[in-house]
């Protein structure tokens, strides 16, 4: 997306039916008209042709943060979203469970050659209005396209900036002995949207059909996240459970911080749709993708306060203490989930992934 320039008697796209062809990237004049008619119509983007954007000074009392993610998710539109929205708000997820307030996007397309203009034009109006549900502005990026065949329609990547006050550092490495673990809501609703669509796409509606009104949760995290230390909670661990899931998430937070957990089963929030569908295929719904949850490990005196402050938000109306953090039991950090029936068994690392180009 460097070149954002003003063209004149070039005859406007056909979005209705037009295609991406090759030469929209390559770096002429028809890359510049695609993205003058589509992306700098609908994004923030800043200045008028530079390779970067120069981004207003933080202050003294701020530090810059920075995450990036790529999307890759089949199909590109699904239950309750689609590529573009997903793509803005899992990067502004990404900056704001470090502890900071989100303010600036880039965005990256890869585009097939043959991929249709209305479905870019649609995905790019998506970002858009993602993008100012969670105020932060698109304000650069790039576009490539290969030959037909050599992708799969369109892949994004988003890079996000954005401000870090101080004294706020919620760490994967910071758990604690005794810790509450928290999650804002129910388990594997992205996941389970992204395979209800699959199944529609391949025809296998009829076996999946039970599972038709459940929509991906994708939203942004960053206000939830605010309020929460804007309350005074003393967060210890921030993590938003994507690919993988809780499963891979609260692993992940043991195996940095060094430590125990133990989860109760009976605790985990799940929709009664999801739960059947997973029992259905034989799918753990603790490692089902989600794109608009928090898991959040704080002190056991900040627990109440802290499911107080995401109930009263809409999208922590369902959120529980799932869980404790202990000692290490055995020679590495482990994750033990106590069942329904009173056992207990281990919440291990998955070895490969359940389900591929989820996000």
């Amino acid at each position: 997306m460097n070149a954002h320039v003003r063209l004149s008697g070039v005859r406007p796209l056909d979005k209705a039916a037009g295609r991406v062809e090759l030469i929209h990237g390559a770096g002429g004049k028809a890359m510049a008209q695609l993205i003058e008619e589509i992306f700098a119509r609908h994004f923030q983007m800043i200045g008028t042709g530079d390779d970067g954007a120069v981004l207003p000074s933080l202050g003294l009392n701020e530090r810059l943060v920075m995450a990036t993610d790529a999307h890759v998710v089949s199909p590109i539109f699904f239950p309750g979203g689609d590529i573009g929205m997903l793509s803005v708000f899992g990067t502004v997820n990404d900056v704001a469970v470090m502890g900071a307030r989100p303010l600036w996007l880039a965005a990256a397309f890869i585009l097939e050659e043959g991929f249709p203009l209305a479905d870019l034009d649609r995905i790019a109006a998506s970002m858009a209005k993602a993008a100012r549900e969670a105020n932060v502005a698109i304000v650069t990026g790039d576009t490539k396209v290969v030959e037909k065949g050599k992708g799969d329609g369109i892949f994004i990547i988003t890079t996000g900036a954005g401000a870090l006050p101080e004294g706020i550092a919620p760490t994967g490495a910071g758990a604690k002995p005794n810790d509450a673990v928290l999650v804002s809501g129910t388990m594997g609703d992205h996941g389970m949207a992204i395979m209800s669509a699959r199944a529609d796409m391949n025809g296998l509606e009829a076996g999946m059909g039970f599972v038709s009104s459940v929509v991906s949760d994708a939203a942004p995290l960053h206000d939830l996240i605010a309020r929460l230390f804007a309350a005074g909670i003393e967060i210890h661990a921030l993590r938003d459970p994507t690919r993988g899931g809780l499963g891979a998430t609260v692993n992940e937070i043991t195996f940095q911080s060094g430590v125990g957990m133990l989860l109760e089963e009976a605790a985990i929030p799940v929709l009664p749709e999801v739960a059947a569908a997973c029992e259905f295929l034989g799918i753990d719904p603790f490692y089902l993708a989600n794109e608009g949850k928090l898991v959040v490990v704080c002190p056991e005196a900040a627990a109440d306060a802290a499911l107080a402050v995401m109930r009263a938000h809409p999208l922590g109306k369902n959120a529980a203490r799932i869980g404790t953090i202990g000692i290490v039991s055995d020679t590495r950090p482990l994750v033990e989930l106590r069942t329904r029936l009173g056992g207990r068994l281990i919440l291990d690392w998955l070895s490969g992934d359940p389900l591929p180009r989820i996000c």
